[in-house]
């Protein structure tokens, strides 16, 4: 009898932040409104298709259905790893994976801290404008602007052999095309990505800097002690979720250069989902290399993340 008094309390306890929830919500209703359709489409696109990953433990025969197609367990997976192609497969997805990491990820926080140094706020913005414009240009179009410059007859090839060299096949040559790739992501997305890092950069305390000049700091030491620290986190958060696309190299970009010549490292799980599964209709195989890469993207993160939190930051979650 008593333990009913505290049961009574932790009750009340508990409707007590119910209603002061319920309150909340009530004054941010048009907030909760206008996140219906991000809910709605990531139930229909995101969470709905999630039972479609039991294909990857079926022989999927469209016109048997889900129901009536025969549970073959892991042999998809062991036909997957067991693939004479598999370890090529890998080291090319991985290989522009780590270039990404390395090369294309810093490059819009290098981007927002020149942009960051800005004094004039005209100038700032006309080159924030110019910088966010390739982000909206579709990868043909930037396939098709690489295609006019870097081909035999272009203008990259002309200056070559105006020096006395032969032409290079940089559309055709294995050599070339991780940089080509690379050097499109940098281009295309750089701009976009300097919007959460500016963002950031807007809450440093300009007091900071002050203080810094004050005690004779040069603008390298306030970068380096002042502004890189106020980012630190956003910069872990980002790398961290980078992590879990290490398997995806974007599947537009590179089909849409992917030829004969280039097949040897431009043939990356994306392209090849694409090829057995849409192609040659091999839909239970694909699944499972989808499920594949979707347990190794999170392990990735959960493993990044753990590091982030060993080293003293607050991670994600």
């Amino acid at each position: 009898m008593s333990n009913l008094p505290v049961t009574s309390d932790a009750g009340k306890v508990q409707q007590g932040k119910f209603i002061k929830t319920l309150k909340t919500m009530r004054k941010s209703y048009w907030l909760y409104i206008m996140c219906i359709p991000g809910i709605i489409y990531f139930f229909l696109f995101r969470y709905l298709p999630m039972w479609g990953v039991l294909f990857s433990f079926q022989d999927f025969n469209p016109y048997a259905g889900f129901t009536s197609s025969p549970w073959v367990g892991f042999k998809h997976f062991t036909n997957f790893f067991n693939a004479p192609n598999f370890a090529q497969l890998m080291i090319n997805t991985l290989l522009l994976s780590l270039y990404g990491i390395v090369f294309a990820f810093p490059a819009p926080i290098i981007l927002a801290l020149f942009l960051n140094e800005l004094r004039s706020k005209l100038f700032k913005r006309t080159i924030q404008t110019l910088v966010y414009v390739p982000h909206f240009i579709s990868w043909v179009i930037v396939a098709s602007i690489s295609f006019m410059i870097l081909n035999s007859t272009g203008p990259i090839n002309g200056l070559i052999k105006l020096m006395g060299s032969e032409v290079f096949p940089f559309l055709t040559s294995t050599e070339s095309f991780r940089a080509i790739i690379i050097i499109q992501v940098i281009w295309k997305e750089s701009g976009w990505g300097t919007i959460v890092f500016l963002a950031a950069l807007s809450s440093v305390d300009v007091e900071q800097y002050e203080a810094a000049i004050v005690d004779g700091a040069t603008r390298l030491q306030q970068v380096w002690h002042i502004t890189l620290p106020a980012i630190r986190s956003t910069i872990i958060i980002l790398l961290i979720l980078q992590m879990g696309n290490v398997l995806d190299n974007g599947f537009d970009q590179i089909f849409i250069q992917s030829n004969a010549g280039n097949r040897t490292v431009s043939d990356v799980l994306d392209t090849y989902t694409y090829r057995e599964g849409i192609v040659n209709g091999a839909y239970s195989y694909t699944t499972a290399i989808g499920l594949f890469k979707s347990v190794i993207g999170i392990i990735l993160i959960l493993g990044s993340n753990k590091l982030a939190k060993m080293a003293g930051d607050s991670g994600i979650f």
